[in-house]
């Protein structure tokens, strides 16, 4: 992983914010908002061209101070005819601090409302993609940072109108080039426009030589000329619209309740059906689980995906005021000298922000828990508990009248027909019917002949509760070997065991005696006999790999292929599931990779860390 540079607030002489490291201006000295309104909107016919559409897709090349964002959300929200819901993506290599967002843009007195929503919500500056919703989520934008000349491939992306707003192409000329412009082709969607104030010979030819008409405007201001143009391929759209924005969703634990939750602010009309008497019954009823991301030295999937989904979780309890959390820190100290050696290290290469990870010796162990340790660790001060069952009501309830919720409601079996799919009790009774079903139903999914074949497994885990005041008093989360909650209505939860091929619901002496066993490596719960104590068992999905497996389901047999784009899929047929003990870390990423999908948007993530979550990369494996 390549660690992120921000950039540095610095002005012009005359005022206009100014970049040292490139040399150049962030927008024209006789105006940025001008500007934007006349090379970005005017440029590709906006708004014009997103009168009236349900879907407008915007890619920009350079974000910078956020200046044509805030111009374009402008526009969108003022105009009577906007497009039902507007997509804004941009990549940014050297992204700009909150502060820093700021402070430049006091200049534009005009965007002051939207800027500040803005940076209210301004992503920790950590590298990959990270999602921001506005305007009652009916605007989104993507961030991207990192180097657009190598991870625009990242983007999976349709998109109808081009910003092309770097520095020159003479001080950056990577964003300029012929493979660049190669990029924005595959992007692009039917009658594609794109917009730049440069007019550079060698531009313009790699954008002809791209499938681009173009043509020479006014320009803005003393600059004489500007580009605009126009994708010239005739390829059909590759991500058309869903024809009916009806699902079922089985299963109302924390992976279903997202889910259903993201659709319904997409415009769904969602029906949940559980079996339990309530949401969160299953997996999810835990009272407190943890909410951090895992790091490693090389940054892996499983460290990015957790990372985005740790961002993502966190973003959503935001904007659940009856979900139950706390932001209190997750300290995970090191079992050993050399894992702890590993863990500085790890901090060291990642170089992410203090605010997500820091890296703390023994002696600051010890006064961030109130008590000596005998190892440093990891301290994630925006990291904390959440109580899963809270956050499936509360996202239930986000939408009533999009969410229609049917516990006690045992599924039987499903049936593929010509309007899609039939929900069937054990006696045949029809349950539910839509075009679009969602199976989120954790450990209960292979029981369904559709889901039969996936390679999902799974694992028993047991908790143990102890009296609050059994213990020393404890205001962040500990993880060591296992873990230890603050108190949470008078309760310290600690685990968790953890076995295969193990279907035993009741609660077990040994397995309460092994939750204590680890943390008496701390000293925190000696003598405390573990008979007295009582906790809960839950049976966790997991996959191979551990990732979360999430997308629209193929073909079983269609193990010969060796693309996952190619593979075929069951119509109408998704799954949200392998969540295991990570569910609230990945609940809100995977619902919004599910709707993305099943809306032809954007996706939230890169496009290696989507393969590497689909249901079909166990087929891909198999036929390799």
């Amino acid at each position: 992983m390549d660690k992120l540079a921000p950039a540095h607030l610095e002005f012009a002489p005359d005022g206009t914010p100014f970049s040292a490291a490139y040399g150049d201006v962030y927008h024209s000295a006789h105006g940025g908002p001008a500007q934007a309104r006349h090379v970005f909107l005017a440029g590709n016919d906006l708004p014009t061209r997103w009168h009236d559409r349900q879907r407008f897709v915007i890619l920009e090349t350079g974000f910078g101070l956020g200046l044509n964002f805030l111009a374009t959300w402008q526009a969108w929200r003022d105009d009577p005819r906007r497009c039902r819901r507007l997509h804004f993506v941009s990549i940014e290599k050297h992204p700009f601090t909150a502060s820093d967002l700021a402070v430049a843009q006091r200049a534009w007195p005009e965007f002051a409302a939207l800027a500040e929503l803005l940076q209210q919500r301004w992503p920790p500056l950590t590298p990959g993609m990270h999602r921001l919703y506005f305007a009652d989520d009916q605007l989104t934008l993507t961030l991207l940072f990192g180097d657009a000349a190598t991870r625009l491939g990242d983007i999976d992306v349709s998109v109808d109108a081009f910003y092309l707003d770097g520095f020159s192409p003479a001080k950056n000329p990577e964003l300029w080039t012929p493979s660049l412009c190669r990029g924005l082709a595959r992007m692009a969607a039917p009658g594609a426009t794109l917009a730049t104030w440069s007019v550079a010979g060698e531009l313009r030819a790699a954008l002809e030589a791209a499938e681009f008409d173009l043509e020479k405007r006014p320009g803005f201001a003393g600059k004489r000329q500007m580009l605009a143009g126009r994708f010239r391929s005739r390829r059909p759209e590759r991500r058309p619209l869903p024809a009916e924005r009806q699902a079922i969703v089985i299963g109302a634990g924390i992976a279903g309740s997202t889910a259903a939750h993201r659709l319904a602010a997409a415009g769904w009309q969602v029906t949940v059906l559980e079996q339990a008497a309530g949401p969160g019954y299953g997996a999810s009823s835990n009272l407190a689980g943890m909410l951090r991301p895992l790091p490693s030295a090389d940054d892996n999937r499983l460290s990015r995906l957790t990372r985005a989904g740790f961002l993502a979780t966190r973003a959503l309890l935001e904007t659940l005021p009856a979900a139950r959390w706390s932001p209190c820190g997750v300290l995970h100290l090191a079992r050993e000298a050399e894992h702890e050696a590993q863990q500085r290290r790890t901090v060291e290469q990642l170089g992410l922000p203090p605010e997500l990870l820091q890296y703390l010796d023994r002696d600051a162990a010890s006064q961030c828990l109130g008590q000596p340790v005998k190892n440093g660790g990891w301290w994630f001060p925006s990291a904390g508990w959440v109580q899963p069952p809270s956050v499936c009501r509360a996202a239930l309830a986000a939408f009533p009248e999009r969410i229609d919720c049917r516990f006690s409601t045992p599924v039987a079996h499903l049936e593929a027909d010509a309007g899609g799919w039939r929900v069937l009790a054990a006696d045949g009774r029809l349950l539910a019917a839509a075009p679009v079903l969602i199976m989120a139903s954790g450990a209960a999914a292979p029981g369904f002949a559709q889901f039969a074949w996936l390679p999902q497994r799974v694992a028993r885990g047991q908790v143990s509760h102890l009296p609050a005041s059994a213990t020393p008093a404890l205001d962040t989360v500990l993880f060591q070997i296992g873990y230890a909650m603050p108190e949470v209505d008078g309760v310290r939860l600690i685990g968790a065991s953890f076995s295969y091929e193990d279907e035993e619901a009741g609660e077990r002496l040994a397995d309460h005696a092994d939750n204590l066993a680890r943390l008496r490596l701390l000293g925190f719960a000696a003598g405390i006999d573990p008979a007295t104590l009582s906790g809960r068992v839950g049976f966790r999905p997991m996959s191979p790999d551990r990732l979360p497996i999430v997308g629209p389901m193929p073909l079983a047999d269609a193990a010969a292929n060796r693309r996952l784009r190619n593979l075929p899929t069951v119509p109408g047929l998704w799954c949200v599931q392998g969540f295991g003990a990570r569910g609230i870390v990945w609940s809100a990423l995977m619902a919004d990779l599910l709707v993305s999908r099943l809306e032809g948007e954007p996706l939230p993530l890169e496009r290696d860390l989507a393969d590497a979550v689909s249901p079909g990369r166990f087929l891909i494996r198999h036929s390799r």
